[in-house]
């Protein structure tokens, strides 16, 4: 039987689309994998401040700090910057000092998904790569902004479950964006 939809919070919607998106720009599916959840946290940390979720840290009127993250480098993804550091297996995304773990990320994923992951994903792929690929990085999260779960606004949102319609995300591929 066909997969239609699933019930699933965004974040690993997020962290898996970023994944796609990182993976069809050339980085391996491991390193991938971490850039996405490194996105993910990231985007999450920006929402729950603007909801008040989150208190951003006392600065003392200093800019918020945009290295001493245990990065080597760092790449931009969806307009937003993740910081990298290269391993012996290839490059990782880093929160605070330590690299993140890939397998971490497709443990979380498969836990998420359960036994839809490999057609969402496959879905993904295929719109990703229906994209220019010069226009895709440009172009990934307002694509996802069009496929996301739908859920509350505001407060009342955050952490709930929607609906992910592998045909929106489909019908996205068969007419990909301008």
């Amino acid at each position: 039987m066909p997969l239609d939809s699933i019930e699933i919070n965004r974040a690993p919607v997020l962290t898996l689309w970023i994944a796609v998106v990182a993976n069809v720009q050339g980085h391996d599916w491991d390193g991938s994998l971490t850039i996405g959840k490194a996105f993910a946290g990231l985007n999450a940390q920006q929402k729950g401040r603007t909801l008040g979720i989150f208190q951003l840290k006392e600065s003392r009127g200093k800019p918020p700090k945009k290295h001493g993250l245990g990065e080597e480098f760092w790449i931009h993804i969806c307009g937003r910057g993740i910081p990298m550091k290269n391993l012996e297996v290839g490059g990782r995304a880093v929160v605070r000092d330590k690299p993140i773990e890939p397998g971490s990320v497709e443990s979380y994923l498969r836990k998420a998904f359960g036994d839809s992951l490999a057609a969402v994903r496959e879905a993904m792929e295929e719109l990703a790569k229906a994209c220019d690929p010069d226009e895709l990085d440009v172009k990934a999260f307002g694509l996802y902004e069009k496929f996301r779960p739908r859920i509350a606004s505001g407060r009342r949102g955050w952490g709930q479950k929607g609906k992910l319609d592998l045909a929106v995300i489909k019908g996205l591929a068969a007419r990909p964006p301008a």
